[in-house]
């Protein structure tokens, strides 16, 4: 009678390490398509991205499900899945849909935001300093998504920040990460940005959160223009 209950329960953990592994290639891919790694008109083979990044077929096969879901790769009869064209437009719409948002709850944020709160962002902003100085993409990334959950929590609109975190997933996060002169300019508008949340001035904490959006679309656009993606 206790063998049933038993029996299930490796089989949930496998689900669920499947779905974690589905997401970490589908991330990879995302950002591989994003940056223009992977350019319009290529396919991605089951078996190479599978050896690549050292995961079965599985994965990769739902990963490159959720992708066409996306609009991002299409499926070719008999041929496999093929990066979809992307237009200069279709970056400018993705970031302009992560700052609208994010204004809404840069706007509540400044609002709700308690003192223990903002020494939080202080502590967050000073690891993303470090890492910026250390030169280490990795933490910069997470460093820099620390900050911005801590500050998106603050806002109290829990399910406006899970569109956000959604609509964040084309942001390729090492882009920006790799390049020195981003993070600082990073850590200085969060610096501006904590000061202003200090005296509750909305109208500074909104252009300084959208301001962000503006500039990381713009730094992928002429990432796109000098590997001649659009030539």
């Amino acid at each position: 009678m206790n063998a049933a209950p038993v029996a299930r329960r490796p089989a949930r953990r496998r689900a669920t390490r499947r779905e974690q592994l589905s997401d970490e290639v589908a991330g990879h891919l995302r950002a591989a398509i994003m940056t223009g790694a992977l350019r319009p008109g290529t396919f991605i083979r089951l078996d190479e991205t599978a050896a690549e990044l050292g995961v079965s077929i599985t994965p990769v096969r739902e990963a490159l499900r959720t992708l066409r879901g996306e609009g991002m790769v299409r499926l070719e009869p008999h041929r496999g899945h093929v990066v979809v064209p992307m237009t200069r437009g279709d970056i400018e719409d993705i970031f302009w849909l992560q700052a609208t948002i994010a204004e809404k709850l840069a706007e509540a944020a400044t609002e709700r935001i308690s003192e223990t709160q903002i020494e939080e962002l202080e502590q967050l902003n000073s690891a993303l300093a470090e890492a910026v100085e250390h030169q280490d993409p990795e933490e910069v990334a997470f460093a820099e998504f620390a900050f911005h959950r801590a500050f998106n929590h603050a806002s109290g609109r829990i399910k406006l920040a899970w569109f956000l975190l959604h609509v964040a997933r084309y942001l390729p996060p090492l882009l920006y990460a790799t390049d020195p002169s981003w993070g600082t300019d990073a850590v200085a508008s969060h610096r501006e940005l904590i000061a202003a949340l200090r005296r509750r001035d909305a109208e500074t904490v909104v252009r300084l959160t959208t301001g962000q959006f503006t500039d990381g679309a713009q730094r992928l656009i002429v990432r796109l223009e000098k590997i001649g993606l659009w030539d």
